[in-house]
């Protein structure tokens, strides 16, 4: 048997093969922020079709400054969880594990999207002046911190087998971790220990509400799509990595790019496995640092690499996002033999219709 079919465990959860649905924005939510019943037939579709471990489109914990997209969901209030609670019972008779994302999308929102108001960041940086966020007060991030934790405990009530914290793609939290987005001089910015400091406290305060073997797993930047001073390093990125897993983080996904670099995210016309794997470098950088498993992301199309991916070393699981959109069968496929996903990296499942693929070709 492949490894990619091979179980494999995180925390106390065992998940029956390596693969994963990566938390993939399908504008399918309400517009209050509930789970509607086209993302219940769509998580269960990916369940039924032998997708090992699905974690949830993102969701904002606190309203309604997290707020990043339309049709997003929420996780900032108990009246949520119900839904929530759907999705997990909808996917567990077919053995897949179900894992809740929580984010708060800091400078990469918009006015329209948080009733006006201006979004909020460690620093006051923006792409564009007229975009240009405010900074966080240190009362306001002590709150964030407990708005965190608070959603992270509602993952739980839900029935999900584990909580994700997105601390990547240049939202709040990987905002605080690199100093082109955060240039602060207080204990919250500066040196990599106080850039981190909002991270290990939500990890921290979840902990003293959350079982002790709930798994918590984080989607990491590995760069924010720029090199040179002034930007997050892969060296201070492997130092993360220790310090989420001597905070007890159960495995981390291993992504990048902000929305300045967008295309460093989600690279478009993949055509050939030369141009698949995108953060490999990265995955295997944490994965020789740290013990518990690592989650590879990024332009994954190809069966022989994503075996190779695993076979190596680079990394223990494998993550797709756009291929799924196009093909939810796609592990049962790979699994009857099918060398390769059908997407084209054409980007065109990025809209607000909802998460569909348009490609015919």
């Amino acid at each position: 048997m492949s490894v990619l079919f091979q179980p494999i465990k995180i925390g106390v959860m065992t998940v029956k093969n390596r693969f994963v649905r990566s938390a993939t924005h399908d504008w399918l939510g309400e517009p209050d922020g509930a789970v509607s019943e086209k993302e219940i037939a769509l998580y269960k579709t990916l369940a039924e079709n032998e997708v090992g471990l699905i974690i949830s489109a993102y969701s904002y914990m606190q309203h309604p400054l997290a707020r990043a997209s339309a049709n997003q969901n929420a996780l900032y209030s108990d009246e949520f969880i119900e839904g929530y609670r759907k999705i997990a019972e909808a996917v567990h008779p077919y053995g897949a594990k179900f894992i809740i994302q929580v984010v708060h999308g800091g400078r990469q929102t918009s006015p329209a999207l948080i009733e006006g108001q201006k979004p909020v960041a460690p620093s006051p940086v923006a792409k564009e002046e007229k975009r240009l966020p405010r900074e966080l007060g240190p009362e306001e991030i002590v709150q964030i911190i407990d708005d965190f934790a608070a959603a992270m405990v509602r993952a739980e009530s839900a029935g999900a087998d584990g909580v994700q914290i997105h601390i990547a793609h240049g939202y709040l939290l990987s905002a605080f971790i690199s100093p082109y987005t955060n240039r602060r001089q207080d204990q919250w910015g500066g040196s990599l220990e106080n850039r981190f400091r909002i991270i290990a406290e939500i990890i921290s305060k979840a902990k003293e509400r959350l079982r002790p073997d709930f798994p918590i797993l984080v989607k990491l930047n590995s760069t924010d799509g720029f090199a040179g001073p002034g930007y997050l390093t892969l060296e201070d990125v492997v130092l993360i990595a220790k310090k989420l897993e001597e905070l007890g983080v159960a495995a981390i996904e291993v992504s990048g790019g902000i929305q300045e670099a967008r295309d460093s995210i989600s690279a478009v016309n993949i055509k050939n496995p030369e141009q698949e794997a995108y953060f490999r470098a990265a995955a295997r950088a944490i994965k020789e640092s740290v013990k518990i498993p690592v989650i590879l992301v990024g332009g994954l199309r190809s069966y022989s690499v994503m075996e190779e991916i695993v076979k190596s070393g680079a990394a223990d699981m494998v993550a797709l996002c756009r291929p799924f959109i196009r093909e939810p069968d796609l592990v049962r496929q790979m699994k009857n033999g099918s060398p390769k996903a059908t997407c084209i990296s054409c980007n065109a499942c990025f809209n607000p219709r909802g998460a569909y693929c348009y490609y015919k070709g």
